[in-house]
């Protein structure tokens, strides 16, 4: 019987990992990039150290900065704590908020300027050139009051009348008092075409602010001058100015 021989099975011997180049560069590469955000979100050398608030006047700077953690400077949402500052405090406009590197934060307030007082029933609010109320406050003379005959409810940082009619009645407003010389108490809007201004002593006169206003200030400057002395204007009840060509005018009974 002829004997066999097998021959013998070679094992090729694996080399080891850990003299894998690729290996240690990848440790390297993980290590470097785990120092790198370690450095960039937990070290002292971007955690907000200062913040810088400029334009402020009614709201004070405490209150804004109650807004901002002390944390690193890379995780502030900005966009969201602006929107929460605009919803917390209707009297701010605008708030710009900018990282100033390493460790700062910056933050720019734009305050609403008062153009006319808003009133409903007795109470009566600050409104802005952009028709927005954004406060609750004592009237001051040196601003016209816009009334609301309908008591609608609202919110501060509500848009109560569109810009164009707002500047619309002021103009009005500085005709009336500035260049004719009559004591306006308040504006009484009833509708888009009907405006009342009410004057001292209960006599109104009626604007549409959908059609010329230039031309209905000329009406009645003419009416006034030709027909209605100074001394009769206790008397009257209205002058029409939203039709025509004419301003008629009626006394009380």
């Amino acid at each position: 019987m002829r004997n066999k021989y097998r021959k013998p099975h070679q094992f090729k011997r694996r080399k080891s990992f850990l003299r894998n180049r690729f290996f240690w560069l990848s440790i390297l590469t993980v290590s470097a990039i785990a120092g790198f955000l370690y450095f960039l979100f937990f070290s002292d050398t971007f955690q907000i150290k200062e913040i810088r608030v400029e334009g402020e006047e009614e709201v004070s700077e405490e209150r804004i900065i109650s807004f901002f953690p002390l944390k690193n400077i890379f995780l502030i949402d900005t966009a969201g704590i602006k929107n929460d500052i605009l919803n917390k405090f209707p009297q701010i406009e605008e708030a710009e908020i900018k990282r100033k590197f390493t460790d700062a934060i910056e933050i720019k307030i734009l305050e609403r300027k008062t153009a006319a007082n808003w009133c409903r029933e007795e109470k009566c609010f600050l409104l802005d050139a952009n028709g927005i109320v954004f406060k609750e406050e004592v009237l001051e003379n040196s601003f016209c009051k816009i009334g609301d005959v309908q008591n609608s409810e609202f919110s501060l940082g509500e848009k109560m009348i569109l810009e164009e009619e707002l500047s619309q009645i002021l103009n009005i407003s500085g005709q009336l008092e500035s260049n004719l010389g009559l004591s306006l108490e308040r504006f009484l809007i009833f509708s888009e075409d009907k405006l009342a201004a009410k004057m001292t002593g209960g006599w109104e006169i009626y604007f549409n602010l959908q059609k010329d206003i230039d031309w209905q200030l000329v009406k009645l400057t003419a009416v006034l001058e030709e027909k209605i002395p100074s001394e009769n204007r206790k008397d009257l009840e209205y002058i029409e100015l939203r039709f025509g060509n004419f301003a008629p005018y009626k006394y009380k009974d």
